[in-house]
C-alpha cells in the first residue's frame, strides 16, 4: 500500500461523517468524491452497472475484465521489481544499454533495408521479369517507405525565437549548463498537459515544449523542477531515446499497422470471401510476430528506461528541491481538474468576436482549482495510481512509485538550489502572454 499518510479536512469541507465499511469519520467535499483513507472505500467511485442484452455479452466483458487486472498484476510485479532494483543500486548509477535492445533494433532495421533492396530489384527488373514482378517491386518500395526510420519533424506551432523571449530561453540554458546538457535550438507552447524534450529531424534539433495548462498549475521552484527533468533526459542515459532503437520502435508500430488483418473485404464473392480469409490468416501471424517483437523490445528497456525516468525525477529533485520535484508529479493528477475547469469555462456563451467570454482568465481559473484541491483528493489520486498502476504514459514509472523513489533514495543536496526569482519570473510570464492568449483560444 502507499505510504501517503491520511489526508485532514480540506479548509471548507463538510462535516465529518463516518465511512459505511469501517467507520472512521470521513472528509466530505462538493468537488470531489468521498472516500476513506482508513480501508480506502470508494477510492475508485462505482461505474453505473451495465445492462447486457445477452448472457454471451456479460461473460464476454467478464473475461475482458478479468484479461485487464491481469495485465495490471504483470505490469505492477515488473515496475515494482524495476523499482526495488534501481532504490538498491541507486537512482544514479548508470546501467549500460541493452545488447539486446540493439541487436533487435538492428534485425528491425535489416528487414525494412531487405524490403527496400528487394523492392528496388523487382522494380528495376533485376529479379524476374514483366509487370507482376514489377508491381510487386513497387508494393515493396511502398511498405519500405511506410516502415522507414522516422527522425521526427521539427515543430512549427507555437514555436518562441530567442528574441521573443530572452528571459525563457535563459532559464532553460541556465538549467542545461546546471545539468551539464547541450542547450536547447527551439521552444515550442502548446496546449498539452504536459511538457517534453526530443532530438528531432536530419538536423537533430534539441526541442523543448511546454504545455501551458501545466505550467501554469505549477509554482516557480515546480517549474525548474519539471526543466529540470525535461532536460535531464539529455544526460540520464535513456537508450529508449537514441535514433537506433528509437526508430526501431516507430518501424515495429508501421509494421504492425500495415499487418494488422480486415475483416471489410467488400464483397460477396466466394472466391474474394476466402481469398480474404487466407491473408488475414497469414496476416495475423505476422502481426502476431510483429506484437511480440515490439513487446520483447519494450522488456529489453523497461529496465533501462523507467531507471532513466527515475534518474531524471532525481536531477530535477537536486536542481530545484525534493518537495518541488514531488510537486511536479503531484500536479500531472490534476488531469481531471484541467478538464472540469475546460468544460465550464467552454459552457459559457460566447461574445461577439467570436471568443468565449473568461477566456482571459482561464490561466487563473485552473491555478486557482489546483491550488484549492484538497490534500484528500491528492492522496486519493495517488492511491488510484498504484491501484490502476497509472501513469503519463506507457514509458513512465506508475506516478506512485516515482512518488516513493523520491523519498526512498532522495537524490544528494551538494548544490545550492536554482532559484527562479519573482523578477525573472514576470519576465517570463510576459514573454507567454500572446502564447497564453493563442492557447486558451485553442482549448475553448
Amino acid at each position: 500500500m502507499s505510504t501517503t499518510e491520511s489526508p485532514a479536512a480540506a479548509p471548507g469541507a463538510a462535516p465529518a461523517r463516518p465511512c459505511p465499511r469501517c467507520g472512521a469519520p470521513l472528509s466530505v467535499s462538493e468537488r470531489f468524491p468521498t472516500w476513506c483513507p482508513a480501508c480506502e472505500w470508494n477510492l475508485l467511485p462505482e461505474q453505473p452497472a451495465v445492462q447486457y442484452r445477452t448472457a454471451r455479452a456479460r461473460r464476454r466483458a467478464e473475461r475482458a475484465e478479468r484479461r485487464e487486472e491481469e495485465r495490471r498484476r504483470v505490469v505492477r510485479e515488473r515496475t515494482e521489481k524495476v523499482f526495488r532494483l534501481v532504490a538498491a543500486e541507486g537512482p544514479e548509477r548508470r546501467t549500460a544499454p541493452p545488447v539486446a535492445a540493439f541487436a533487435l533494433a538492428g534485425l528491425v532495421h535489416l528487414v525494412s533495408l531487405t524490403v527496400l533492396l528487394l523492392g528496388g530489384a523487382l522494380t528495376a527488373g533485376l529479379v524476374g521479369a514483366g509487370w507482376f514482378p514489377r508491381g510487386l517491386g513497387v508494393l515493396a518500395l511502398a511498405v519500405a517507405v511506410l516502415v522507414r526510420p522516422r527522425l521526427g519533424r521539427p515543430t512549427r506551432d507555437g514555436v518562441l525565437t530567442r528574441e521573443a523571449a530572452p528571459a525563457l530561453y535563459g532559464l532553460v540554458d541556465q538549467v542545461s549548463d546546471a545539468l551539464g546538457a547541450p542547450r536547447v535550438d527551439s521552444i515550442a507552447v502548446s496546449g498539452r498537459f504536459n511538457a517534453s524534450f526530443g532530438v528531432v529531424g536530419l538536423r537533430r534539433r534539441r526541442e523543448l515544449e511546454i504545455g501551458l495548462p501545466l505550467w501554469e498549475m505549477l509554482t516557480r521552484q515546480q517549474r525548474v523542477a519539471l526543466l529540470g527533468h525535461e532536460l535531464g533526459h539529455c544526460v540520464n542515459g535513456d537508450s529508449r531515446r537514441g535514433l537506433w532503437t528509437g526508430s526501431a520502435v516507430d518501424s515495429l508500430v508501421e509494421w504492425e499497422r500495415l499487418t494488422r488483418p480486415s475483416a471489410d473485404h467488400g464483397s460477396r464473392r466466394p472466391m474474394i470471401i476466402m481469398a480474404a480469409f487466407v491473408a488475414n490468416v497469414l496476416l495475423w501471424v505476422v502481426n502476431r510476430a510483429v506484437r511480440a517483437l515490439a513487446g520483447l523490445m519494450f522488456r529489453l528497456h523497461l529496465r533501462s528506461g523507467q531507471a532513466a525516468e527515475y534518474r531524471a525525477d532525481g536531477l530535477a529533485a537536486r536542481l530545484a528541491s525534493v518537495p518541488d520535484a514531488r510537486g511536479v508529479l503531484v500536479a500531472l493528477l490534476n488531469e481531471p481538474t484541467v478538464e472540469a475547469v475546460l468544460v465550464r469555462r467552454r459552457a459559457l456563451p460566447r461574445q461577439r468576436s467570436g471568443g468565449r467570454s473568461g477566456g482571459p482568465d482561464l490561466w487563473a481559473a485552473l491555478a486557482e482549482a489546483a491550488r484549492t484541491v484538497p490534500a484528500s483528493e491528492t492522496a486519493r489520486r495517488v492511491r488510484a495510481s498504484e491501484r490502476e498502476v497509472g501513469a503519463v504514459d506507457a514509458s513512465h514509472p506508475p506516478t506512485y512509485l516515482r512518488l516513493r523513489m523520491l523519498d526512498t533514495a532522495p537524490p544528494p543536496v551538494d548544490r545550492a538550489p536554482l532559484v527562479l526569482d519573482a523578477g525573472r519570473a514576470a519576465a517570463i510570464e510576459a514573454e507567454l502572454a500572446a502564447s497564453r492568449e493563442r492557447v486558451a483560444r485553442e482549448l475553448l
